[in-house]
């Protein structure tokens, strides 16, 4: 691990049963003594809450313990999660074993922090079982008071669905159709909360012995809404296994984890040193140089640990093909290597990096985990909130233009442009948050697919976009599904189809101005503007397809962002990047070759190679395949006050 460049090692998430093999008999000392010895030898340990995997005395026997999918099926013993989390007797003995771990791991030397779980919501995604259905009674109830405002929020006359009390709602289990929106959406949000409340349960147990920082290994992919976990933690971490040419997810992630926590660095809590694997499947190797590469582009991006799952190659279960710094023989593998360039580099930008902390972007982009709630229960033409979020990024980050991911609440302060791309319901907070913000100067672009639902997830009645529609100044006359129906039209002198639901506009208001058209007989909008204050309110009301569309998306992005006054913006070949830093005055581009093509820069003005202390002219710069570099130039900084620099310990680990 030392010749490796190994600084921190992840342990326990999956072993209660060594733990606690008897209920009630817990042995931690094996534990205690792995992480000394890590000690011993300059290496550092967060330690996990074993609770993703119950052992067998938690379910044998126990029936009414176990996860129920929404076809009823139960789970038996064996891989992860198989146990409810909400079931009153996992809860205690999970209650026990951290507090157990609390008292006699969290006082020793070498332990910096902990973990609560792993994955959480990885494997599986709303649970149907008894106890779940006695919560989500009691939820409804609180949340609605009276059976009545339940039937009248969610239009329960509707094929005779309306209740005459909270037991009669159901769990959303299959049946001979969906049920009604707001139903599954109203479980999708239970269960989340439900999740959040586990979290932090475990992280109140912790504090109570320990006063170092807390996190859960998270990934988008899963059912959780990360916003409300990560409220009672103390640094965000998440884990991803994507192919070296989807680096673009790669950057998306450390885009949205930098800003989860204010002033804190997030961790690449779990990638592969090259390649993911499992009995099922296994992802393609890296390309030599990939992992640096990705590596190098995290740290500068506000990560503070880059940690790899895992050591050595298990030799069972179903993990057995995964990828890993060992083989299961105790041979270095291919990744070896590649961990010890990272290493290398890892020395080589570590002042650099501990003296300067990430820029704020001046463009934010909203992602929300309840807004992908809403697509898993109307996904239309199966449209998936993961997808479509991740080609809006890639357009945007294509463009050259610096961007921030942000949860829902988070504050504005400091951006020029907001983007609000597949935000189905705007609750009222972020309406007047954003709206304070157009009158403040600055641009709100909303849309495709944005506002166009209520909080219960029913269609609005006075308009197709609530309040949205009045504050842009506009009218919807029409909103039909535009797929396949060879619907196109132009904006920005760039002709495209246009698909998803869209909504077919005429001004409302004197000063709304008409950005783009349906090349359609009627001319309507699809694109307009309208000022407000000191700002501008842009709706968008569909989303340009092909190769066309992201043409149109690109210009539409880019306008914009130069209407907003946009400075951090690059001129980068595809496949390169760049994550600005500041420094006691100084401004630093780190650039990072992502795709192994190779790449250029242009460097605005002349400035400074950090790593050889050499000069650089103004102009094209180019990075080799793999390749970074660090410039710097004198300027005043730019604080970024949702992402802290990272500490003198900022490591690579497994």
């Amino acid at each position: 691990m030392k010749e490796a460049g190994i600084r921190c090692v992840r342990m326990g998430e999956f072993a209660w049963s060594k733990m606690e093999p008897e209920i009630g008999t817990i042995h931690l000392d094996f534990f205690a003594g792995a992480i000394s010895q890590l000690h011993s030898h300059g290496i550092d340990t967060i330690f996990c809450t074993p609770t993703p995997t119950p052992p067998i005395w938690m379910s044998d026997g126990h029936p009414e313990r176990m996860h129920v999918n929404e076809k009823g099926e139960r789970m038996s013993h064996g891989a992860r999660q198989h146990c409810c989390i909400n079931h009153p007797f996992f809860r205690k003995r999970a209650r026990i074993i951290a507090e157990a771990i609390a008292r006699q791991i969290g006082p020793l030397p070498g332990l910096i922090g902990w973990q609560i779980d792993n994955e959480l919501k990885s494997s599986l995604s709303e649970c149907m079982c008894a106890t779940c259905k006695s919560l989500w009674t009691q939820w409804l109830q609180a949340r609605y008071l009276h059976i009545d405002a339940l039937n009248e929020a969610w239009g329960t006359e509707i094929w005779s669905q309306k209740y005459q009390n909270f037991q009669q709602v159901p769990q959303p289990v299959q049946t001979t159709l969906p049920h009604n929106a707001s139903l599954s959406t109203a479980y999708r949000q239970f269960n989340r909360e439900q999740v959040a409340a586990f979290i932090r349960e475990q992280a109140e147990i912790l504090r109570r012995h320990s006063t170092l920082p807390i996190t859960h290994n998270t990934n988008r992919i899963f059912h959780v809404d990360n916003e409300q976990n990560f409220q009672s933690l103390d640094f965000a971490s998440f884990d991803a296994y994507p192919e070296s040419e989807h680096f673009r997810q790669m950057m998306l992630d450390y885009d949205l984890w930098r800003n989860a926590i204010p002033r804190r660095p997030f961790w690449v809590m779990e990638t592969s040193p090259y390649s993911a694997g499992n009995l099922r499947a296994h992802t393609k190797t890296h390309p030599s140089g990939y992992l640096c590469a990705e590596a190098v582009a995290a740290y500068a991006s506000g990560a503070e640990g880059f940690s790899f799952w895992l050591w050595r190659q298990q030799r069972t279960g179903f993990e057995i093909a995964h990828g890993a710094v060992l083989s299961s023989w105790g041979e270095p593998t291919v990744g070896y290597r590649e961990i010890q360039r990272i290493k290398e580099a890892a020395e080589e930008l570590e002042p650099l990096l501990i003296d300067s902390e990430p820029a704020q972007a001046e463009a934010a982009i909203t992602y929300s985990d309840r807004a992908r709630a809403f697509f898993m229960t109307e996904s239309m033409e199966q449209l998936d909130y993961l997808a479509l979020m991740s080609h809006w990024y890639n357009i945007v980050l294509d463009s050259g233009i610096h961007r921030d991911l942000l949860f829902e609440n988070a504050d504005l302060t400091g951006y020029r442009l907001l983007l609000s791309p597949f935000l189905p319901y705007l609750s009222p907070a972020y309406m007047e948050k954003a709206k304070d913000f157009v009158r403040s100067g600055g641009i709100w672009l909303a849309g495709p697919l944005t506002g166009w639902r209520t909080k219960e997830h029913t269609a609005h009645t006075d308009a197709f976009l609530g309040d949205l529609e009045s504050f842009a100044g506009v009218k919807t006359l029409f909103a039909y599904p535009m797929s396949r129906a060879d619907i196109r039209g132009e904006a920005f002198q760039i002709q495209a189809t246009l698909g998803l639901t869209g909504c077919e506009w005429i001004p409302s208001h004197p000063e709304t101005v008409v950005q783009g058209r349906y090349s359609h007989a009627s001319g309507h909008a699809f694109l307009t503007e309208k000022p407000e204050g000191k700002g501008r309110i842009v709706l968008l009301g569909h989303m340009p397809q092909g190769a066309e569309g992201d043409r149109m998306l690109g210009s539409i992005l880019r306008y914009y962002a130069a209407e907003a006054g946009i400075r951090m913006r690059w001129d980068v070949s595809a496949g390169t990047i760049v994550a600005p830093r500041h420094s006691k005055g100084k401004r630093i581009w780190i650039i990072v070759n992502m795709d192994g093509k190779g790449g250029t820069v242009t460097l605005p003005k002349a400035g400074t190679d950090l790593l050889c202390q050499e000069p650089v002219p103004q102009g094209p710069l180019k990075i080799d395949r793999y390749g970074y570099k660090a410039i710097g130039w004198e300027s005043p900084p730019l604080r970024n006050p949702s992402a802290g620099k990272p500490s003198a310990g900022w490591m690579n680990g497994v």
